[in-house]
């Protein structure tokens, strides 16, 4: 209009507009993660509850990044391990390495084709202590907790060999009912320690996670009486202890009873100062347990993608901290050899033998070649590489669609992207 004096702009509105219009442009440009629909984008990821959050696909994204705070998982809480007061520095490479990684019909693949076609939470990769490699899908951040799910068993074994040293455990030899006298005269009370970490008790127990297995009633025993009492409900054997290895979580549940009863602490109380703090971990932990208090030693495990990096890194540097290299080492050198370096273990649980590529240490998955390599691996695509040569860690959280990453591609994709990663720096 003719003699009105023009409007004037609020710059901090202008401001605001042009960051809004700024951020819808990158989401806009953000490609999609994979199957982002069934995983409950448009509900903006719930979580589940202690019913659904393994089973319900919907759910998995928010459940598998919050489920330590699910109430009312196994009919017990969640243990806490506190964080250092110093934390391991994770510092970053200014950029992101040129990884290739190829399949039998492609070849050149990126990072970001692996996030296209598997559903990674999270992805990181660690060199010579140095994070080349940081991203999150699904809206995950650098501060949700994953769960581990059978990662944890790794950290187990690692309360198992820190208890051996400090003679808390006389010998890996002593049967689980020196430690848990609740388990004497029982299957797995009569089953030495060594054959627990080798998934050898010769237990007749299936593990398929379809809600109708062994395992699916050896939870249901744990959730109302707790898990020794479930442990108790084991009894049948289909081979002699020892000799072949045969994959059961109930393995796992009773070495944790046993570090209890050797060390009168809960894995939780054992390993906060001995392990997580001693990493130099950032973010508290959290550990479920059941009703009793124990931790469900086989999983269950929580914490950042960037700690699992750290306790990554103290394992490929042999259980020391290479930030601080005159300290006392972590983890005990001669046991963790012998948890993660096929040439160690006996024929039957070597690559190719207890599975028909992986091998199986104390509770560590072993890759096949000369090299020592070897993996902590959960169910729905949970992983953590290790390369102590090369001083590489790569750490992936996962919402599979399966429990079992061999039911879809993922188990061949990530060992075909890790060998990618780890053929950058030299020869497989």
């Amino acid at each position: 209009m003719a003699g009105s004096s023009p409007r004037k702009r609020n710059p901090m509105k202008r401001a605001l507009a042009v960051t809004a219009v700024a951020l819808l442009a990158g989401c806009a440009l953000a490609p999609p993660a994979p199957d982002d629909g069934k995983l409950g984008r448009a509900e903006g990821y719930p979580v589940g509850t202690a019913r659904t959050w393994f089973t319900d696909e919907s759910v998995r994204v928010g459940s598998f990044s919050a489920q330590g705070e699910i109430p009312g998982i196994a009919n017990g809480r969640a243990n806490v391990l506190a964080p250092a007061a110093k934390p391991m520095p994770l510092p970053i490479a200014k950029a992101e390495p040129a990884y290739r990684w190829r399949t039998a019909t492609e070849h050149g693949l990126t990072v970001d084709d692996y996030l296209a076609r598997q559903r990674v939470m999270g992805l990181l990769i660690v060199k010579d202590g140095v994070v080349q490699v940081e991203r999150y899908q699904y809206e995950r951040t650098a501060q949700h907790r994953f769960t581990s799910m059978s990662m944890a068993k790794s950290i187990t074994s690692l309360a198992v060999g820190m208890a051996l040293a400090e003679k808390r455990i006389a010998s890996l030899d002593d049967k689980a009912a020196k430690y848990v006298p609740s388990l004497k005269g029982t299957l797995i009370g009569g089953t030495s320690i060594r054959h627990l970490l080798r998934m050898s008790t010769g237990a007749k127990f299936t593990e398929e996670y379809d809600g109708r297995d062994d395992s699916a009633r050896f939870n249901g025993v744990m959730i109302r009486e707790g898990i020794e009492k479930a442990l108790a409900t084991v009894a049948n054997r289909e081979a002699p202890a020892g000799t072949k290895f045969s994959y059961a979580s109930v393995n796992t549940h009773a070495l944790g009873a046993v570090v209890k009863g050797a060390t009168g602490l809960t894995l939780s109380q054992y390993l906060e100062p001995r392990l997580w703090q001693a990493i130099g971990a950032e973010t508290s932990a959290l550990w479920r347990a059941d009703r009793t208090g124990l931790e469900i030693a086989g999983g269950h495990f929580n914490a950042t993608l960037r700690d699992y990096a750290r306790l990554g890194i103290v394992l490929a540097n042999d259980g020391r901290r290479p930030d601080e290299p005159d300290r006392a080492p972590i983890v005990p050198l001669d046991y963790l050899l012998d948890a993660t370096d096929w040439h160690r273990v006996p024929p039957a649980f070597r690559p190719g033998k207890a599975t028909p590529y992986h091998g199986y240490g104390y509770q560590f998955w072993l890759f096949p070649g000369e090299r020592r390599r070897f993996a902590l691996l959960g169910v729905y695509g949970q992983m953590i590489f290790v390369d102590p040569q090369a001083k590489l860690v790569m750490v992936q959280v996962s919402a599979n669609a399966t429990p079992r990453s061999g039911r879809t591609s993922l188990a061949k994709e990530a060992d075909a992207f890790w060998r990618g990663v780890v053929g950058h720096y030299g020869a497989w």
